[in-house]
């Protein structure tokens, strides 16, 4: 799917993380990706999660799948939504709706959530710590947008749902198939299905807080530090009273600390495998049977098309003219040259034609095998 006339250079500049942007017909030419059965389906299977929010005289109720078929058959006349997470991982056609997204950096990719609504249903007026793309698949939702939140905006009381005790919305749209809008993080934001059959994608976008990232970067950096690599003063001079902390060794506690925390060769190695973990470890997507040499040199010579899988994260952090690590699935690659070259290729697009003279050096052959039996990469299917 491709945008229509979308000025990315100018959203950027005038709306990213900073106000909201309605855009009609977004897409050059809509079709909705997904059915609703085929969501109800997925919001089954063990491996995928899933919520279903239910509104009546009572409050709010949030159960989580997954769910039996006959639930849906039980919800009753109160408004209910149903969501699924990472839609995009296991339906290429949604995965396809990122694709014109990705002039952000592919790092702040996080999934598609698709939503299905029953007239007058929704989640509540609520704010996200994310960016979002809000884009309506099947029928009308009406957004309303309103105050800026951060963590000391009031909640309601309640045990699994994030809602905004008071909500003052300062624009409101009706949203129709193939209209999308884009609400920056922290921004209170409340949708109304208009009519049954209400589906809408929510593209996400990472942003890890600085909690986050301090917790895993000094985990890492704890595991590889030794027990006997301890403070030492050989150097130590009288001080006049023994119970102050002089300032000699202060500095020389601080620099013990500082000297690992503030090595950004290896924090780039440390984040560019931990912004591409999979989102869900324990499913396995590697292929039954490895394809072998000639198998993938023929797939070549025919110019077929190498697929990412929309479940991989892809990335690289350039060192010089030459060399890169690229990283996949949260593992790390040192590459070179025409490996190098080949990385490059695979991280500008989930879709690549590669020839054979790319894969002259057995390093750049030797990753590709790679990446094709961890499941990561795969040769498209013919039609």
């Amino acid at each position: 799917m491709q945008l229509r006339d979308f000025d990315q250079a100018a959203f950027l500049r005038e709306c990213w993380q900073k106000k909201p942007a309605l855009i009609r017909q977004a897409w050059l030419e809509w079709s909705n990706p997904l059915e609703p059965d085929e969501l109800a389906g997925l919001a089954c299977e063990d491996d995928i999660e899933s919520r279903l929010v239910n509104r009546s005289d009572l409050g709010w109720t949030l159960e989580h799948g997954p769910l039996p078929a006959e639930r849906f058959g039980e919800v009753g006349a109160d408004p209910w939504t149903l969501l699924v997470q990472s839609v995009d991982h296991h339906v290429p056609a949604v995965a396809a709706l990122i694709a014109p997204l990705r002039f952000i950096p592919e790092w702040r990719i996080d999934d598609v959530m698709v939503s299905y609504a029953v007239d007058g249903a929704g989640v509540g007026a609520h704010f996200d710590q994310y960016d979002v793309f809000l884009v309506q698949g099947l029928g009308r939702r009406r957004w309303q947008v309103g105050q800026r939140c951060d963590d000391a905006t009031e909640l309601l009381p309640h045990d699994d749902l994030r809602l905004l005790a008071r909500f003052e919305p300062s624009d409101e749209w009706i949203l129709e198939p193939g209209d999308m809008l884009y609400v920056p993080p922290g921004f209170a934001h409340n949708g109304l299905a208009g009519g049954d059959d209400c589906m809408t994608y929510s593209i996400g976008f990472r942003a890890p807080s600085r909690s986050e990232l301090i917790e895993g970067w000094t985990d890492h950096v704890l595991a590889g530090l030794e027990d006997d690599d301890r403070y030492t003063d050989p150097d130590l001079a009288l001080q006049d009273n023994p119970g102050e902390i002089a300032a000699s060794a202060l500095a020389r506690l601080q620099a013990m600390v500082t000297e690992r925390l503030l090595d950004p060769a290896e924090f780039a190695q440390w984040f560019g495998a931990y912004s591409t973990a999979p989102k869900n470890p324990a499913i396995d997507w590697r292929p039954d049977h490895a394809m072998d040499l000639p198998d993938l040199l023929a797939a070549i010579d025919q110019g077929t098309p190498l697929l990412r899988n929309p479940a991989s994260r892809f990335a690289f952090v350039q060192h010089d003219a030459m060399t890169l690590t690229l990283f996949v699935d949260g593992r790390a690659y040192s590459c070179e040259r025409s490996a190098a070259e080949l990385a490059r290729r695979l991280c500008a697009s989930a879709k690549a034609v590669i020839d054979r003279e790319l894969l002259a050096a057995g390093a750049a052959r030797d990753l590709l095998i790679e990446l094709l039996a961890a499941g990561s990469l795969a040769f498209e299917p013919d039609e």
